[in-house]
């Protein structure tokens, strides 16, 4: 039985609530001065991972100024790879970096270090213990495809050539890698869900690079593993998936997955959404982050138009990928209130 106190944990579980649920991707993070403020005063971007008291507070920033109905843990998609026995370096303008790169060494050199994961469950307990009644949290995890991307290259790439490459000529040791994380990732939630988190997001960001039986192989098939073993050992967990980019495919996904709501990126028609998919499907987003950072006109007609169409079905206003370092804080409270005034809570 849902809380009715808790708007996002009533929509997750497939119901409908008065008030429209809001969360937004990166919400704790570079926007928000406090933000800047205390990683100037700690250090790097892993340094805060791995600082619980620090994480906490950056998860707990965005609720205290404006009390999203959702606070999602601040950490890194790459903590997993990081547990597998990767090091892991945030160099400073040029993003993530894992070696050894899987493209020139094999995955049965590396050592497993499980301990790695033991500071984020810390941070979510810390958390948990510091959230308002009301306020859902949420933990999360990469997508196999999109963590097995950065194992192989080694960093980010705009193509994902190294990865869909290596998933064509070697789909063997490429699988075993996928293997490999999906087992790391259960574990990895199951932890985060005993730490508190009521609910968790699968982020499958550069799902939309791959040709259609490529996306049945190495996005569908290892988030469907990844629920039902999260189910099989923690039943209560509710769980989101976000594959950005599937766009005609989301409706497979969805179906094949199992996953309790479906994240839909910018690119995607709520229209279209709304039409192809299964009318109790909890549906999140998606307003493009670029209307957010422009405010004013675009962002009333954008968030007008989301509300509207997704009307009198389940659903958690969100972004359709992450808000821009620079948006505006005044832009974020008049999201919010165009939200919350459509759903009674102005």
């Amino acid at each position: 039985m849902t809380d009715p106190s808790k708007p996002l944990m009533t929509v997750l579980s497939g119901g409908k609530t008065d008030v429209i649920p809001v969360w937004l991707m990166r919400q704790a993070g570079r926007y928000l001065p406090e933000y800047r403020a205390l990683r100037a005063e700690k250090g790097g971007f892993l340094e805060l991972v791995y600082d619980s008291e620090a994480a906490a507070e950056i998860t707990l920033q965005p609720i205290r100024r404006f009390g999203f109905d959702g606070a999602i843990l601040f950490s890194d998609i790459l903590i997993v790879p990081y547990a597998l026995g990767q090091d892991l370096a945030f160099e400073a303008g040029e993003g993530p970096r894992l070696s050894p790169p899987l493209i020139d060494s094999a995955l049965a050199g590396l050592t497993r270090v499980p301990e790695r994961l033991a500071p984020i469950y810390r941070t979510v307990e810390k958390v948990k213990a510091a959230l308002p009644a009301t306020t859902t949290l949420l933990g999360f995890a990469g997508s196999p495809w999109t963590v097995a991307t950065y194992m192989v290259a080694g960093a980010g790439s705009r193509e994902q050539a190294a990865a869909r490459g290596m998933a064509y000529a070697d789909p063997a040791s490429f699988s075993a890698i996928i293997d490999a994380i999906v087992e790391v990732t259960i574990d990895y939630l199951v932890g985060q869900a005993d730490a508190g988190a009521e609910a968790v997001q699968l982020f499958d960001s550069w799902a939309g690079s791959l040709a259609p039986d490529q996306f049945e192989r190495w996005v569908i098939a290892p988030n469907a593993r990844i629920v039902a073993g999260l189910r099989a050992r923690r039943p209560g967990i509710r769980i989101i998936g976000f594959p950005k980019g599937a766009g005609g495919k989301l409706p497979a996904y969805a179906d094949e997955t199992g996953v309790d709501a479906l994240g839909l990126d910018e690119t995607v028609d709520p229209a279209w959404a709304a039409r192809v998919l299964p009318a109790d499907l909890p549906l999140q987003g998606n307003l493009d982050p670029l209307a957010l950072l422009a405010g004013g006109e675009a962002l009333e007609n954008a968030v007008a138009r989301i509300l509207s169409t997704f009307e009198g079905r389940p659903h958690i206003f969100n972004l359709g990928h992450g808000i821009v370092k620079e948006t505006p804080i005044a832009n974020v409270e008049h999201l919010l209130s165009l939200v919350r005034r459509h759903g009674g809570r102005a």
